[in-house]
């Protein structure tokens, strides 16, 4: 019972901690693009903090977030990953649902930092408009972040990964990061509890230029899938960070 008291009281502070940021570093955002990522990144910090001072939920990045330009192929399974892989680059830029762009606060400072954004509804032709920005130069330099299955996905479910990670890939011709995660143990993709104990992004070792399609997608999707599996196994049997 407690449990869930503290839940519910991380839950409604961190819903009234985002508009109060976002209107505080509105006047330097609307500016300075530093200004948006420094108010992301520092509701991002208060939120983990929050989370292991109240739920007890402690958020823990581990292997070498990159710092140049790179592509980023993560698993997703709550708005925590987000936050966590977000804070640990420098200029980490989602490619996310269109959708978004229209959230109060989440929204217009997406649109600040020029988060990409794609329909979802229209698989192929988001693909194809990635690879032409991509082309064009629209995707600026930083570390261009996909979630490779397309959507939040809870620990333990399988689900297919999407070509878009394969197509952008080999059209940037860039080193890619493939991220392994746990969050969804602890912060789930619904429902308001919040899980005491080690929350885990962990950046793996980095997948270089030039592979074939199938052979990278076969590589991302085992090393990612094992690693997460693992996580997970840790986060049950409650070893994280004994």
């Amino acid at each position: 019972m407690l449990q869930w008291i503290r839940s519910l009281a991380f839950v409604a502070l961190s819903t009234i901690a985002m508009p109060i940021f976002g209107l505080v570093y509105a006047p330097w955002a609307m500016f300075s693009l530093r200004g948006a990522y420094v108010c992301c990144k520092s509701y991002s910090r208060f939120i983990m903090w929050l989370a292991e001072h109240l739920v007890g939920m402690r958020c823990e990045v581990r292997g070498t977030p990159p710092q140049g330009g790179v592509l980023i192929a993560a698993k997703h399974q709550s708005f925590l990953d987000i936050m966590m892989i977000f804070q640990a680059v420098p200029l980490g830029k989602f490619i996310m649902k269109k959708e978004i762009l229209w959230t109060p606060v989440i929204g217009q400072y997406a649109k600040r930092m020029k988060m990409y954004a794609v329909d979802r509804g229209k698989r192929g032709a988001a693909v194809a408009k990635m690879l032409e920005d991509v082309k064009a130069g629209h995707v600026e330099a930083g570390q261009l972040i996909i979630y490779s299955q397309g959507t939040r996905v809870a620990p333990g479910v399988s689900a297919p990964y999407k070509k878009g990670t394969a197509a952008l890939y080999e059209q940037m011709g860039q080193t890619c990061v493939p991220v392994a995660t746990n969050v969804g143990y602890f912060w789930p993709r619904r429902g308001l509890y919040r899980r005491p104990g080690v929350a885990v992004v962990e950046f793996l070792d980095p997948i270089p230029p030039g592979l074939p399609r199938d052979a990278f997608m076969t590589r991302l999707e085992q090393t990612v899938e094992a690693r997460s599996d693992a996580l997970l196994e840790e986060a049950k049997s409650g070893s994280a960070g004994r």
